[in-house]
């Protein structure tokens, strides 16, 4: 399983692996499922990728809340480790967020990677 502590860590453990472009596909069939018209290019960094998707659930948050629900639903991040999140600091809220996003994507391409 892959390992890091932070979004960008996870997404380097992810390109060394040579799942970059899998999680892509993944985020990019998850986000479709849940109505969510936003589309990461299969080509870009691993730095453009985090970035992004941080301003992209920064958006959701705080302007359409019941889609950034819908997606979390959607890519199934565990309720347990949200619960854990504290939301004293913007910043770093949306960091641990896209953290918990990444891992369960890694999750599910690692497993369908290994079968």
């Amino acid at each position: 399983m892959l390992q890091g502590k932070t979004s960008l860590e996870l997404l380097q453990c992810g390109e060394a692996e040579n799942l970059i472009v899998k999680l892509i596909e993944q985020l990019n069939k998850d986000f479709q499922l849940a109505n969510i018209n936003e589309e990461f290019e299969l080509n870009i960094s691993v730095l453009e990728l985090k970035n992004n998707l941080d301003s992209l659930l920064l958006h959701l948050i705080t302007k359409k809340y019941d889609d950034y629900l819908n997606l979390l639903y959607r890519i199934d991040v565990s309720e347990k480790e949200m619960a854990t999140i504290s939301y004293n600091n913007l910043a770093e809220t949306i960091e641990n967020i896209t953290f918990l996003v990444l891992k369960r994507e890694f999750q599910k391409v690692w497993f369908k990677n290994r079968t």
